[in-house]
């Protein structure tokens, strides 16, 4: 497929998203990214921008986070993150600060708080967000813990690996964890970010409690 129909079929995936529930469950969070060439990788780094913009600092798991950058970096802004994951890995010797361009080098020295088990739905509470990026077999449950016990969530679903959902024929499976989460009684705001891939997410919310992890702009 070519740079221009992959990205036609993305923008018009998120368009399908944005407008999917006419109860107003749907709605974007934050403009499409400028029309610049899309990044290859950095999307702990984009992630950690756009939360920062967008949310205000609380405690955070990064659920199936690996070696824990995008954790590391929102602890470096301010926030209480911890990783969630089975696997224990070190931190990354060193990323690209997406300002300036420089390379940052991680001290060996340096590391995040980790829980090293598989995330299970109990593990929420206690938690104020949820953060799911390309997590394997973790959307639902994520889901289930935001209509459960009442935090927020950030999910970006790539594949149906381990999910005990199976999208319906022709339904794409981003449309169909945009579904069950309203179905479960949650507010979906969905967002873009700069990178190759599956680069849409969604921030879930459960409407009769207060969000934990409020917009900026909020009240």
């Amino acid at each position: 497929m070519s740079k221009r129909k992959d990205r036609r079929k993305g923008a018009e995936l998120y368009e399908a998203v944005v407008h999917s529930a006419g109860n107003g469950d749907v709605a974007a969070l934050s403009a499409p990214p400028e029309p610049r060439p899309l990044m290859r990788k950095f999307r702990f780094q984009l992630l950690h921008r756009w939360m920062v913009e967008h949310l205000t600092p609380c405690r955070v798991a990064d659920v199936g986070g690996g070696k824990g950058l995008l954790a590391y970096l929102l602890r470096r802004s301010g926030w209480d993150a911890v990783v969630i994951d089975p696997v224990p890995q070190p931190l990354p010797a060193k990323y690209r600060n997406l300002v300036t361009g420089e390379q940052v080098h991680i001290p060996e020295t340096e590391s995040v708080p980790r829980i090293s088990a598989s995330f299970a739905q109990e593990m929420a509470q206690g938690f104020d967000l949820l953060v799911a990026m390309h997590a394997h077999g973790c959307i639902v449950r994520v889901i289930d813990a935001v209509a459960q016990y009442g935090c927020s969530a950030i999910v970006m679903p790539c594949c149906v690996i381990d999910e005990p959902l199976t999208p319906a024929p022709g339904v794409h499976w981003l449309q169909c964890v945009v579904d069950y989460a309203v179905a479960r009684g949650c507010t979906v705001q969905a967002f873009r970010l700069n990178f190759k891939g599956q680069n849409i997410g969604l921030y879930v919310r459960r409407p009769t409690s207060a969000a934990a992890a409020p917009h900026k702009d909020a009240a």
